[in-house]
């Protein structure tokens, strides 16, 4: 049984911010790379998943069987195999050469004038179609950092272009974990999702464009990397069997199938390195997988001592006072928690699976479509992961250009267009759309 609201149930996520955090932040002031990834967060999340046990009134055998129950959570186990399937076809689409046929297509239709609007768009395509934003900087910082350095591009600018793309396809891939997260926590299907989140992210990109285009980079041609642009063709097909709402099971399935048989046919790719690279891809997402199954275990904890009533009923009142609006208290309420969650946890799947039930309340109580709800929950959390000088995107690319991570951040332009015309939208409110449209989502 569920206990009233109250903010001592709290006290676990409060710890395992605090270990997550605070470590991160001894790491880096100790000058240690990555170091927000020093301790790994499931190992994180265990004292606090200790303390949300300790904390509870129920009999002992009742919170192992509550914290069990949140890890056995449909919408978790859900999560956690299309998790395995994006990571397989990932690994297999890489391993066959597809990530270098989608940049060699790229730079082949790019003028030298136009690069740096060229690699914001090529990393969004890489982006979107790999469903990860470190998995498309891993790819394209080589290539990347050559172009700049030819051209005589500023490699700051150069590097927060490359982000701003990845966050691009992160936000709206149908393959990307946040975008798989914030779906299931909200409840509503990925195609209504991409599509709400469309209205946004493209008048953002727009912008971005525009801006883009008013660097000049001269006339250097870039080097094109050898590659069989065949191979980029498996990333066009679980776009369009996405968009046209095949089950996500299916299209990351057929994408494995399609990645390996055009490898096989093309570059003598083999049964044996496919098997291997799928168990890769699997181990790739090990991490996010067992910290999802362990917080829905503390969500559980939390969500039956009243923790999560406790935080939704605090954003609701603070926006309230701020919005007469019903609707834009519950976009704001979305978009607040889910930045500060963020700016404490710098990880944006982190982000959402933390804020995504109160989210989830938020709207309902606001009458916000799931679909809104999920939208603007993935927004906000890649804009901060995005911004963020000690997130993963920028501590990567700062390694990679021997840039500081500072620099990097506070050149992802992308990001803070995104934040500024999404929250343009809401105060706009007509984007906006009432729950009954997805009553049965």
């Amino acid at each position: 049984m569920t206990q009233s609201a109250s903010a001592k149930a709290l006290l676990p996520l409060g710890l395992f911010l605090t270990l997550f955090l605070g470590t991160g932040i001894y790491f880096q002031l100790a000058g240690v790379d990555y170091a927000f990834y020093q301790l790994a967060s499931p190992v994180a999340i265990l004292p606090a998943i200790i303390l949300g046990v300790l904390l509870s009134k129920q009999a002992f055998e009742e919170r192992i069987d509550t914290f069990v129950a949140g890890v056995g959570e449909r919408n978790i186990v859900t999560m956690c195999m299309i998790y395995l399937l994006a990571g397989a076809f990932s690994t297999v689409a890489a391993a066959t050469g597809g990530v270098d046929a989608m940049v060699a297509l790229g730079l082949n239709v790019i003028p030298p004038q136009f690069l740096l609007p060229g690699l914001f768009i090529i990393a969004a395509v890489v982006s979107t179609a790999m469903g990860t934003s470190m998995g498309t900087l891993a790819a394209l910082a080589p290539v990347a950092l050559g172009l700049g350095q030819a051209a005589e591009i500023d490699l700051a600018l150069l590097a927060g272009v490359l982000v701003s793309g990845a966050m691009f396809g992160d936000n709206l891939s149908f393959i990307s974990d946040t975008t798989i997260a914030a779906t299931r926590t909200q409840g509503c299907e990925m195609s209504d999702k991409f599509k709400a989140n469309l209205k946004i992210a493209l008048p953002a990109a727009a912008i971005t464009l525009i801006w883009l285009f008013t660097y000049n980079t001269g006339a250097v041609p870039p080097k094109i990397p050898e590659a069989n642009l065949w191979l980029s063709l498996p990333y066009f097909f679980i776009i369009v069997l996405a968009v046209l709402g095949l089950n996500v099971f299916a299209v990351l399935t057929l994408g494995i199938i399609l990645a390996a048989a055009f490898g096989m046919f093309t570059v003598g790719y083999e049964w044996v390195a496919f098997s291997k690279d799928i168990y890769e891809g699997f181990t790739s997402m090990q991490e996010i997988f067992l910290l999802s199954l362990l917080i829905g275990g503390l969500s559980a904890l939390i969500r039956q001592q009243g923790g999560l009533a406790f935080l939704a009923n605090t954003v609701a009142g603070a926006t309230k006072r701020l919005f007469k609006h019903k609707q834009q208290r519950a976009a704001f309420g979305v978009a607040a928690l889910t930045g500060l969650t963020n700016f404490a946890v710098a990880n944006n799947t982190v982000t959402i699976l933390l804020s995504g039930e109160v989210s989830k309340q938020l709207a309902e109580d606001g009458n916000l479509a799931p679909r809104q709800s999920a939208s603007l929950l993935d927004i906000f959390a890649c804009v901060v992961q995005g911004a963020l000088p000690y997130g993963a995107q920028a501590l990567l690319m700062g390694a990679s250009f021997g840039l500081s991570p500072l620099d990097v951040s506070i050149h992802t332009g992308y990001c803070f267009i995104l934040a500024g015309v999404a929250i343009a939208m809401i105060i706009w409110r007509k984007p906006l759309e009432a729950r009954t449209s997805e009553a049965t989502a």
